[in-house]
C-alpha cells in the first residue's frame, strides 16, 4: 500500500517543468500534512520581531502546523521559544496572540513555569514528583536584526549562513529601533503555496493592484530576480551601495531566500497613493533620498519590504489545505507618533487594498484548481520566473526530503 509520503513524492515528480502544480498538490489533505511534516515542521519560521516583546514577560504566540509555540522574553533579556503546551495534561499556557506575564501559568491546573521554562509550582503531585523533569519543551530560536525565527524540529537547519547573508542588507534600516504601527491578520481561503505564488509575480499587478502601482514598478519586480543586464537597475544599485546600502541580488544557492533592492515608480519613495513618504523621518541614516525598496523573502513563511520611511513584514501560516493566515505589520521608528509623524490611513491604505485584492485572487485560484477539469498551465518566460522559482524550490525540497521513502 502506498504511503502518504510516496503519494506526495509521485505527485511532485509528475509536475511538468515550468508549469504550475496539480490539483492534488493544492487540495489533497495528505499532501498538506506532508507539507507540514517536511517543510513547516523542519524549517526556520518567522515568528515576529524582538521589539514586539521588549520587556521580561512579554510574549507572542503562533501555531506552526500542528505545533502551538510561545515566544517570550525572560528575566535576563533573552528571547526564548517553547512548545505552548503544559507538561501536565497538555493545555496551552498562553491563549492570546500577545501579552505580558510574570510567569507562565497553565490555566487548567495552575502549573507554573519561570520565563526560562523551569517548572516552579505543581500542586498535589506527591513526594515522588520531580519538577526538574517537567520543564517546558524548548523550541529552537534565533534572531537576526529584530527578526525572530523558530524551528520546531528536533534538530534545526543551520541558521548562521542565512544570518550572515541577510544581516548586511537589513542592518542599515535599523529595525531594532522600530515599533509596529499597525497589524493586519487576514485569513485567505486558499492553499499556502498559492499565497506565496501570488506574491512571487507581478504579472497580475496591472489589472489587479491600482493602488500599489502608484509606487511599485511591475517590470522591475521581474527584473529584480536577475537584473544584471539592466543598466538603469545597475546604476541604481551602484548609487545605493555607494551610500552604504547593500542592494545587488543575493540568493541562497538552494533558492530558499533572496535579497535585492529595486527602484520605485517615477521616483516614488514610499508605498503611498502619491508616492511621497508616509512617515516623517527615516529608518536609515544615509543621505541617499531615493533608496527604493529592499525586497526580502525566506520560504516558506515570510516576504518583506524595506523603504526609507517605514518597513513591512509579512508572515504566512498554513491553517489547513485551503486556509492560510497572512499577517502584515507596518513598522515605523519607535518615536514616531500617530497623527503627528504619520497618518495611519495614508500609511496602510496601499497594502490593505493590495492584500485584500491578493486574497481574492488566491481564493478564486484555489476554487478553480479544485475543478476536476483543471490542468496545470505553463509559466510565462517573461513575467513568471519568480513564481516558477518558488514552485521549483518547493518541488526540489519535497523530492529531497521524501526521496528515501520508496
Amino acid at each position: 500500500m502506498m504511503t502518504n509520503q510516496q503519494k506526495t513524492l509521485d505527485l511532485v515528480e509528475q509536475r511538468k517543468p515550468r508549469h504550475s502544480l496539480s490539483r492534488a498538490l493544492y487540495h489533497d489533505a495528505d499532501v498538506f500534512q506532508q507539507d507540514l511534516e517536511q517543510i513547516w515542521h523542519k524549517e526556520w519560521i518567522f515568528a515576529g520581531h524582538t521589539f514586539e516583546i521588549p520587556k521580561a514577560g512579554n510574549y507572542l504566540t503562533l501555531k506552526i502546523g500542528n505545533y502551538p509555540v510561545v515566544v517570550v522574553r525572560d528575566n535576563g533579556g533573552e528571547v526564548r521559544a517553547f512548545h505552548n503546551s503544559c507538561r501536565h495534561r497538555g493545555s496551552r499556557l498562553c491563549t492570546e496572540a500577545k501579552g505580558k506575564v510574570a510567569k507562565l501559568v497553565c490555566p487548567y491546573h495552575r502549573w507554573t513555569y519561570d520565563l526560562d521554562g523551569k517548572l516552579r509550582f505543581a500542586a498535589n503531585m506527591g513526594d515522588q514528583f520531580n519538577p526538574d523533569d517537567h520543564g517546558l519543551m524548548p523550541v529552537h530560536c534565533e534572531l537576526v536584526n529584530s527578526y525572530i525565527y523558530v524551528c520546531v524540529a528536533d534538530q534545526a537547519p543551520d541558521f548562521a549562513a542565512f544570518r550572515r547573508d541577510v544581516s548586511p542588507f537589513i542592518a542599515p534600516h535599523n529595525l531594532e529601533d522600530c515599533k509596529v504601527a499597525f497589524e493586519s491578520n487576514l485569513i485567505e481561503k486558499g492553499n499556502w503555496k498559492l499565497v506565496f505564488e501570488n506574491n512571487r509575480e507581478c504579472y497580475h499587478c496591472e489589472g489587479c493592484h491600482p493602488e500599489l502601482l502608484n509606487s511599485f514598478l511591475e517590470n522591475m519586480s521581474v527584473a529584480g530576480v536577475g537584473g544584471n543586464d539592466d543598466p538603469e537597475l545597475v546604476a541604481f544599485w551602484d548609487r545605493c551601495e555607494a551610500a552604504g546600502l547593500p542592494s545587488r541580488l543575493l540568493m541562497d544557492p538552494d533558492g530558499q531566500y533572496r535579497m535585492t533592492r529595486i527602484p520605485l515608480f517615477k521616483n516614488a519613495v514610499s508605498y503611498t497613493m502619491n508616492g511621497q513618504p508616509a512617515v516623517k523621518g527615516r529608518l536609515d541614516k544615509t543621505d541617499e533620498q531615493n533608496i527604493g525598496a529592499l525586497l526580502y523573502f525566506n520560504y516558506p513563511s515570510t516576504w518583506n519590504h524595506f523603504l526609507g520611511d517605514h518597513a513591512l513584514s509579512f508572515r504566512i501560516l498554513p491553517l489547513g489545505p485551503g486556509e492560510t493566515l497572512v499577517t502584515t505589520k507596518w513598522l515605523v521608528h519607535k518615536d514616531a507618533q500617530e497623527g503627528v509623524d504619520y497618518d495611519l490611513d495614508n500609511l496602510t491604505k496601499v497594502w490593505l487594498a493590495t492584500n485584500d485584492q491578493d486574497r481574492q485572487l488566491v481564493e478564486e485560484t484555489f476554487q478553480g484548481t479544485g475543478s476536476p477539469s483543471y490542468i496545470p498551465g505553463p509559466y510565462s518566460d517573461i513575467a513568471e520566473n519568480g513564481v516558477c522559482q518558488f514552485v521549483d524550490w518547493y518541488c526540489d525540497t519535497m523530492k529531497k526530503k521524501l526521496g528515501n521513502t520508496r
